[in-house]
């Protein structure tokens, strides 16, 4: 019958208020006259009711006390009501001071008036708690609820605990918090507990709870890895709520605490950049961004606007995606100067009349192909944009006096098993054999050059590259397909039970960028640390369970065998390479073989004038004869290595 009941309108707890206030007023009489009341006044206790009454009608009106919903009570309400009990025993001092001025007798007496403020404030606060907790069982007695664990007693965890009480629409027992501050342990919060973090596991392996929330944002990753594994062990949920400022109206709402996400998991911890020297470098200049509708090309677009260049140019070739990027921008970024400039980096007339009209100091060159199987299929049109966009955008830097060109490359250009990867070794030989001529040989250039000959061009560029793995969250990426494939039922797919990589944050990749940028004194190639590399199938089934489903029993896990060109584990060095550290315990430098410019940029000028003719074989071919160490795995291009073989 209860369950059925709606909220009580407003005008019948205005009265209840008003009976509280009548009674609360008698108490005080009672109270006042050591509870006997044979001396009572009735007459002079009615006119006192009288004014009583009609004084808190003005207040209560006026406050708007009653217009709380009182199942769901709150201390702001408590406060609204305070504030209408001080003010009416407030007018009633005033009123009685007034006629003692006059010489007549009180209202009410002064001591009354104390009492009955006292006690209407304790019985409106108590007769609204015990209808709050009424409702709250009611809703609750025929529920199969949840126990619930909030791992943080914080300002968070009160929130996401209350976020509950106020939804009827969820079955949750918060049977205690969990925190790691000594000196909350053993205090209640709403009534609930607060344990000590030690004893969580207690709680998960004796299987006393369902659901565990993470309500900190300062728990070290590694405590949270320990921690979700053991709930995964024993069948526990494991959910989080988001950042406060992504609150709705800055309250938590009982839909945004959802399932743990795996990049939660494998975060790490912020990594710290020398600030005030890329702002040095930043500050007031003009910069190019080659492929800044990407993923990783938008982040850095977002961490370089807190320097405060002063103009960025966002070079793209996919006009919604620079749209979108450009409309978000505009949302989020004051007095910030940035221009849309759609264009293909292989383009170069496109790109020299960007260099020409904007004269970057600094150029972030993160356009590419980068999906190995689409490569693996299309070798000639890798070359045009992996190693003949790089070569436009090198010489352009060289022509218009760039002062850095950051080139991003990956993991895959070492030792390649694809074109993809043969692709951006061949793009890291060009700009580092660039700068080393640049540096040893006073600016001298060949056929491909022979436009920058006629210009009297100091060589100031210095060519910087930075090598890492896969971005958590990037376009194409692992986790995003797999996150489809589990909201679709399944199954999720995976090409190789043994097959291994490395992650790293967006966020996390672009400040290594920008910071090796900073570092980089020209001819370095950039290898950043990505920790330890993730099994993918054992992430397949975490983020499996994470959803609150079984592996190969809700979600299948299939394997579909490796792709071409992809294997099992990727390297951030080759058999030939070792790294020199630097200041930065992230970023070493890979000790690379050195190449003669002169040599490559011929090799790499007819390689370009061969895909352009779109002669894939012929491309692979050259591109073996330049990167030696490029094998070919799972590919049709592998009969290509054993004629090497032979020969």
């Amino acid at each position: 019958m209860f369950s059925k009941v709606n909220i009580v309108p407003r005008w019948l707890i205005f009265i209840i208020d008003l009976m509280i206030c009548l009674i609360s007023l008698g108490a005080a009489y009672f109270i006042r006259y050591n509870f006997d009341i044979t001396d009572l006044d009735v007459i002079f206790f009615s006119r006192s009711a009288l004014v009583t009454i009609a004084i808190n009608i003005v207040v209560f009106l006026s406050v708007k006390s009653y217009s709380g919903i009182i199942r769901y009570t709150s201390a702001q309400d408590t406060l609204r009501i305070l504030f209408a009990v001080v003010l009416s025993s407030a007018i009633l001092f005033v009123l009685n001071v007034t006629i003692l001025a006059f010489s007549a007798k009180m209202l009410i007496s002064n001591i009354i008036v104390v009492v009955y403020g006292l006690v209407s404030f304790v019985l409106l606060i108590t007769y609204r708690i015990l209808i709050k907790y009424f409702f709250t069982y009611v809703k609750n007695l025929h529920l199969d609820k949840m126990r619930v664990v909030i791992y943080g007693a914080g300002e968070a965890g009160v929130a996401t605990k209350r976020t509950f009480d106020h939804d009827n629409r969820v079955n949750k027992n918060i049977v205690a918090f969990v925190d790691d501050d000594v000196r909350k342990v053993g205090k209640t919060i709403d009534g609930v507990r607060i344990l000590d973090a030690k004893e969580l596991r207690l709680l998960i392996s004796n299987r006393e709870i369902d659901e565990l929330i993470f309500a900190s944002f300062s728990i070290p990753i590694e405590v949270k890895n320990e921690i979700v594994d053991a709930c995964l062990a024993y069948d526990v949920v494991v959910l989080n709520i988001p950042p406060s400022n992504v609150w709705i109206d800055g309250k938590l709402q009982s839909s945004q605490i959802q399932n743990l996400n795996i990049e939660d998991l494998l975060n790490r911890k912020t990594i710290e950049i020398d600030v005030e020297g890329i702002r040095s470098q930043i500050k007031n200049k003009r910069i190019l961004i080659t492929g800044a509708a990407g993923s990783i090309g938008s982040e850095i677009v977002r961490q370089l606007l807190k320097f405060e260049p002063s103009l960025i140019i966002l070079n793209d070739q996919s006009e919604t995606a620079l749209h979108d990027l450009y409309l978000e921008l505009e949302e989020s970024s004051q007095n910030a100067n940035y221009h849309a400039a759609v264009g293909d980096a292989r383009d170069i007339n496109r790109m020299e009349y960007l260099f020409q009209t904007y004269k970057p100091h600094f150029v972030y060159h993160a356009a590419a192909y980068k999906h190995v199987p689409l490569m693996e299929d299309n070798p000639c049109e890798a070359i045009k944009t992996n190693v003949m966009g790089t070569k436009i955008l090198a010489d352009l830097s060289v022509k218009y006096g760039v002062r850095k060109f950051v080139m991003i490359s990956t993991d895959k250009a070492v030792n390649p098993t694809n074109i993809m990867g043969a692709s951006k070794r061949i793009a890291e030989i060009y700009v580092q054999s660039l700068n080393n001529t640049l540096i040893n040989q006073n600016h001298i250039f060949s056929n491909g050059l022979s436009y920058i000959n006629d210009l009297n061009v100091k060589p100031i560029t210095k060519f910087i590259t930075t090598r890492f793995g896969n971005v958590l969250g990037s376009n194409g990426s692992v986790i995003p397909r797999f996150k489809h494939q589990i909201e679709k039922g399944g199954p999720v797919t995976v090409t190789h039970p043994e097959i291994t990589r490395y992650f790293m944050t967006i966020p996390e990749a672009c400040r290594l960028v920008l910071e090796a940028g900073n570092m980089g004194v020209g001819g370095e190639i950039y290898i950043f640390d990505m920790g330890k590399s993730v099994k993918i199938v054992e992430l397949a089934k975490k983020m499996i369970r994470l959803a609150g489903l079984i592996p190969n029993q809700d979600i299948k896990i299939q394997y579909s065998g490796l792709r071409p060109g992809e294997k099992l584990f990727e390297e951030l060095l080759n058999d030939n390479e070792n790294t020199m550290p630097t200041h930065h315990h992230k970023i070493m430098i890979g000790k690379v073989r050195e190449y003669i410019f002169n040599d490559v940029e011929q090799h790499i000028y007819k390689l370009i004038n061969c895909a352009k003719s779109n002669d894939n074989r012929q491309v692979v071919v050259m591109m073996k004869q330049l990167v030696q160490e490029y094998k070919s795995n799972n590919s049709i291009y592998e009969e290509l290595d054993h004629t090497d073989e032979k020969n």
